[in-house]
């Protein structure tokens, strides 16, 4: 027993030597390459901020603090960098981008469904879905979306209308969500629903599932985009599994409605299509892709856009309902459009054509993009700039939001100011400034289809009615967001009213 009891101390002192020796080198790493830092906390590194602060703030919070090209962190005992300058940002995402063609974040074998995403997967696997599936967002199928669009955005008016005749709209985000869910429903996978309508659907069913957090959805998430080696050892996956398994249901159910997978798919007519078109090819090419595989771009598509879409609709109905001169602009512009239009429905290329209409959505997402930072991982050792070379497997962060709320850039960035994005006065703006989608060949493959279904949307709206702030909104600087997800969202109900405009557009 006693010799047992002294192996065990031995041991014991070995292993707490051993981590102290190695936490020794990893909070001096920074230090010696003369790299600005904060110092790591023992446990979490500089993730002391997860489920307590989004993100997205403390990458607004650190850009701030440091005047520096770039700013060294820690994820938990892992040095991972983050870039405040422009040029270096272009470098990484654009010109050099064969050194970082991955993310960082992922999930694991846990988790086959959210590891196999697009917005995860690493090359080889991104570039051949990618490549294919870029056959869904051109131009021409966008503009076959028009009919579609054109209803759901005048079902939003009607929702609008009901929920004003109990007083106020309640939750502006939940409305703004049920508008993208049916969107993008019934575009990608042909699934008719009345969500926009009536606020329940099969469809927002999986959405709601998909951006409810709790405690272990937080953990989740934190895990999976800044500590992946956890995702198998407690099971964690960017879904909820369930929710996976019913929205595989319904696509097994769309399939045998459409005739099965052997069926002559010709033209995609949607992404459900495409994805068979995709499955196809690639058995007749010797590339066996799994139904795994498809599910995860479906789940990964909807995830994408019904609530970062949803939730610019909300930021910019927020901002402007406590700016009626800007509301009167752009009523403004909407109603000389429509005058144009001949009292016909707003199209496509229409509302793309609207300078002052763009200028809102691009200061919103200036203000509040979507994730506040995009994550690389260096495929070899890269030379950062005459200073800082980072060695293969380095982490690298292109702080978005930091940049997107530079006064250098933006002069005085709390205000929202549309005019910045005015074709007279974009073309000042410095390029990898502004990166609500990112930039590169990883960009966000549907950032077409969701401008288009925002312009839609919000140019319901403000034809409609104008909107006005209650007793209890808040500015929307001052709105909590989301704290327990990767997302910049709203994190509190927001109350509005919505006054009908006399005029005869529905």
């Amino acid at each position: 027993m006693h010799i047992v009891l002294t192996s065990f101390l031995w041991l014991t002192v070995s292993v707490l030597l051993g981590a102290a020796v190695r936490w020794s080198q990893v909070r001096k790493y920074w230090k010696k390459q003369n790299v600005p830092h904060d110092a790591p906390n023992p446990f979490m590194g500089s993730l002391t901020f997860l489920q307590r602060e989004n993100p997205a703030t403390f990458m607004k919070n650190l850009y701030k603090k440091f005047s520096s090209p770039y700013v060294g962190i820690w994820l938990f005992w892992r040095p991972a960098l983050v870039i405040n300058c422009p040029d270096i940002a272009r470098r990484i995402l654009v010109k050099d981008f064969d050194v970082f063609r991955n993310r960082y974040l992922r999930s694991g074998k846990t988790d086959p469904i959210g590891a196999h995403t697009l917005f995860l997967v690493d090359d080889p696997i991104w570039s051949s879905i990618r490549r294919r599936l870029t056959i869904v967002f051109t131009a021409a199928k966008l503009r076959a979306l028009t009919g579609l669009t054109q209803n759901k955005a005048a079902d939003l008016v009607y929702r609008i209308k009901t929920e004003m005749g109990k007083g106020a709209v309640e939750n502006l985000r939940v409305i703004c969500s049920d508008y993208t869910t049916d969107v993008i429903g019934e575009a990608a996978f042909g699934v008719a629903s009345e969500t926009t309508r009536t606020g329940d659907s099969i469809m927002r069913r999986v959405t709601r599932e998909f951006m409810t957090f709790n405690v272990q959805r937080g953990f989740s998430w934190s895990s999976i985009f800044f500590f992946p080696e956890l995702v198998d050892i407690f099971g964690f996956s960017l879904f909820p599994k369930h929710t996976t398994e019913f929205l595989r249901q319904i696509l097994r159910s769309i399939i045998e409605q459409r005739g099965g997978h052997n069926r002559d798919i010709g033209e995609p007519r949607d992404l459900l299509d495409a994805f068979f078109k995709i499955q196809k090819e690639g058995m007749a090419s010797g590339e066996e892709l799994s139904e795994d595989l498809l599910l995860a771009q479906a789940a990964i598509f909807l995830l994408g856009g019904f609530d970062t879409s949803g939730s610019v609709m909300t930021w910019a109905i927020l901002e402007m309902s406590h700016n009626p001169k800007l509301q009167d602009k752009l009523y403004n512009e909407l109603m000389e459009a429509k005058q144009k239009l001949g009292g016909k429905d707003f199209d496509p290329t229409t509302l793309a054509e609207l300078p002052f209409l763009n200028a809102v959505i691009k200061e919103t997402l200036r203000k509040f993009p979507p994730m506040g930072w995009l994550d690389r991982m260096a495929s070899r050792d890269y030379v950062v700039d005459d200073n800082l070379t980072i060695p293969a497997g380095s982490v690298v962060y292109v702080n978005a939001i930091g940049l997107h709320w530079d006064p250098k850039f933006f002069p005085n960035p709390e205000k929202f100011d549309p005019n910045r994005f005015m074709p007279e006065n974009e073309g000042n703006i410095k390029p990898y400034t502004y990166m609500p989608f990112g930039e590169g060949p990883r960009n966000c493959i549907g950032f077409r289809f969701g401008y288009q279904t925002v312009r839609f949307g919000l140019s319901a709206i403000f034809s409609n009615f104008e909107v006005r702030p209650l007793p209890n909104t808040p500015l929307a600087d001052d709105t909590e967001v989301e704290k327990k997800g990767m997302f910049l969202m709203p994190g509190q109900q927001i109350s509005v009213q919505f006054i009908p405009r006399n005029n005869n557009i529905s």
